[in-house]
């Protein structure tokens, strides 16, 4: 079985283009492949992804389960759990670990939720 060989087809409308038209061709369509996924990383969170993030920054898993779980009772994920965390010690002016550590204990949820509220990230 012999192959048909297409690639001067296939070629032809890349056949006249330098090297650096074609270096940015190639980046171009990187660009078109790969702002989709940036667009749904900013866009898009699971609790997974947030518990994650909270762990890399420093909490026990119990810590992080219990925010999590805070912030999914009050529609805070969207925002992101560290993210949460983050503004509250900023609002606050507490250390970040103690910030995570009171609304792991259920303390401050009002507080963080109000940080949020009006859609502002």
């Amino acid at each position: 079985m012999k192959r048909e060989d297409d690639f001067e087809v296939r070629r032809a409308h890349l056949k006249g283009l330098t090297d650096q038209e074609l270096y940015d061709r190639f980046w171009a369509l990187c660009e078109q492949l790969v702002d989709p996924l940036l667009d749904m990383g900013r866009e898009y969170t699971s609790p997974a992804i947030e518990r994650s993030v909270l762990l890399r920054m420093g909490f026990s898993s119990l810590e992080v389960k219990a925010i999590v779980n805070g912030c999914m009772e009050r529609n805070l994920l969207q925002h992101g759990a560290g993210n949460v965390v983050y503004r509250l010690s900023q609002a606050k002016g507490l250390p970040l670990r103690e910030a995570g550590v009171k609304l792991a204990n259920g303390e401050l949820w009002d507080e963080a939720a109000a940080l949020f509220e009006g859609g502002a990230l």
